[in-house]
């Protein structure tokens, strides 16, 4: 396997603030994605929530709610382990923006009016790890030294 596409991949010099951002948002994301999938914590499962998003026009819905609910889900997984957090954050913060933009744009900054600023902190947080990797206590760092020889 090529190096600079594992180092690039799996390499972190981020400390452990990654840590602290990484697991309780792949917490909270898992929380939100098992909703979409599964129904759990009162979620609606893949049934209810593909039509709630057919109705606002992410159609088909049923494919976009296991899309958004893997993404969530799984993405949240990756993101407490610190296993592939790069790709994980990315996906993550691009499901977080579709859902501000198609979701709570419209209703203005604040959660209390059903806004966007909940979606806006999770896609900025995806970003930063995106951007910085899982950091020193992340499961990346024993891929890239196995993988990276």
């Amino acid at each position: 396997m090529n190096r600079t596409f594992v180092k690039s991949l799996f390499d972190s010099n981020a400390g452990t603030a990654a840590l602290v951002l990484r697991v309780p948002t792949g917490l909270i994301l898992a929380a939100h994605g098992a909703q979409k999938l599964f129904g759990w914590f009162g979620g609606y499962g893949l049934e209810g929530t593909g039509q709630w998003m057919a109705s606002i026009g992410l159609g088909p819905g049923y494919l976009m709610a296991l899309l958004a609910g893997s993404a969530e889900f799984f993405g949240g997984l990756a993101l407490v382990l610190g296993l592939l957090t790069r790709p994980a954050a990315a996906v993550s913060a691009f499901t977080m923006l579709v859902a501000m933009f198609s979701v709570h744009i419209g209703n203005g900054l604040f959660m209390s009016n059903n806004g966007y600023e909940y979606a806006l902190t999770l896609a900025v947080i995806g970003v930063a790890l995106a951007l910085q990797g899982g950091g020193r206590l992340a499961l990346d760092n024993l891929v890239a030294r196995k993988l990276g020889r």
